[in-house]
């Protein structure tokens, strides 16, 4: 069982309130980690097994993640399970409702996060957020629950997340500073802890060496098969050719660098350990820019427990 779990009343919340990791396991201790999510919570922990195995942190997760999945709609889930259980509605998880996942063993941090469409939108946070940390805690009363800020989408993007009703961000820096601002004000109101993977992606996009730039050479309105833009330092997907040579362009998710500093970050905070020593790295993100994204899960960490 993950020590932290042991705090009195007292200590949990100062830890919530500090920002301090409290007691790491031992590492023969096996933390058992479940993710309520979408394609962000899978992008962002894609490569913290290799992490934790490297580390010597043994890992359990388990997973509720639907594609464009809101908080919102998590609960409606849920909701739908606890009044009808035989409801098709309720167990949109292969089958399975969220009660019966969560049920699934002893859980030691539970993760929630916002649909990033609506993650800068503090109203979309509510009540929802608040149904589905009480759920949780009523399956799982051990459990930390934390909250996974999620990123802003790249520069180039065609458009970005609501910030109210018929509103959005006009900008990558607008997004990351508004969805920050919605995620620390609904951590404050459940008094939990905030992984800041959204924080260490604008550190690296707003980096005069290491941030994205658009490739101002490149034709975007005729594009010639199978030629790309440089998109050195990217932490999206972006632009690519699908197989059969249509031109496709992804400024939301996470490419492979993007999941591996999301990564990173988890790690630093679920384990209280600096990434910067770890070796494991992704094929396809290059040595320089791997070493610059584990100081930056780093430093983003560090700053958060001050």
């Amino acid at each position: 069982m993950f020590l932290f779990l042991g705090f009195t009343t007292v200590q949990a919340q100062s830890a919530r309130v500090s920002g301090t990791v409290g007691v790491r396991p031992t590492p023969t201790d096996t933390l058992h980690l479940f993710l309520i999510g979408n394609s962000f919570s899978q992008n962002a922990a894609r490569y913290l097994p290799q992490l934790a195995k490297e580390g010597g942190h043994p890992l359990k997760i388990g997973r509720a993640e639907l594609g464009g999945c809101s908080l919102q709609r998590h609960w409606e889930h849920a909701a739908a399970a606890e009044a009808n259980p035989d409801d098709p509605k309720g167990k949109p998880y292969k089958g399975k409702s969220l009660r019966m996942l969560l049920s699934e063993g002893t859980w030691d941090v539970v993760t929630l996060q916002q649909y990033s469409m609506h993650s800068a939108d503090p109203a979309a946070y509510e009540p929802y957020a608040q149904k589905l940390y009480d759920y949780i805690k009523s399956i799982q009363p051990r459990a930390e629950v934390v909250f996974h800020q999620t990123w802003a989408y790249r520069s180039d993007a065609d458009g970005f997340g609501q910030v109210a009703p018929n509103t959005f961000a006009q900008s990558e820096k607008e997004m990351w500073e508004k969805s920050r601002a919605a995620y620390h004000t609904i951590g404050r109101q459940l008094g939990v802890r905030i992984i800041p993977v959204g924080d260490a992606f604008w550190k690296v996009s707003s980096d005069p060496t290491w941030g994205y730039r658009k490739d101002p050479n490149f034709n975007y309105k005729n594009p010639e098969y199978p030629s790309l833009p440089d998109q050195t330092h990217s932490l999206h997907a972006g632009y690519r050719w699908t197989n059969d040579q249509k031109w496709g362009f992804d400024s939301h998710h996470a490419n492979e660098a993007g999941c591996y500093l999301g990564s990173l970050v988890w790690y630093s905070f679920l384990f209280g350990e600096s990434p910067r020593e770890l070796t494991f790295t992704p094929e396809q993100v290059p040595a320089d820019f791997a070493a610059q994204l584990r100081k930056v899960a780093e430093t983003t960490q560090n700053r958060v427990r001050k």
